[in-house]
């Protein structure tokens, strides 16, 4: 269960960075479709039906797809997430 927690917590992490790639200058044109993908994804109807899915979707697949989109932001991006991060 630690484990899930720790993979949420990086999640969490990426979500950020994501978030701020989106609203940067220089954002990659494919990262506005693959969040809509992964947000599709993540509110399918199969996580309603088959419960037991939808949490291994929910815990495990979702937080892996924002640390993969993540590490293909290119440095730039990633490097002006850190200062700004660090100038709060």
């Amino acid at each position: 269960m630690l484990r899930l927690f720790r993979l949420w917590r990086l999640g969490r992490g990426d979500l950020g960075v994501l978030w701020f790639a989106l609203r940067h200058k220089d954002r990659p044109l494919w990262l506005l479709p693959a969040l809509v993908g992964l947000i599709l994804y993540a509110i399918e109807p199969l996580n309603f039906a088959l419960p037991l899915i939808g949490l291994v979707d929910d815990f495990i697949l979702v937080p892996l797809a924002l640390h993969w989109l993540a590490g293909f932001l290119p440095a730039q991006i990633r490097y002006d997430f850190g200062l700004k991060s660090l100038a709060r």
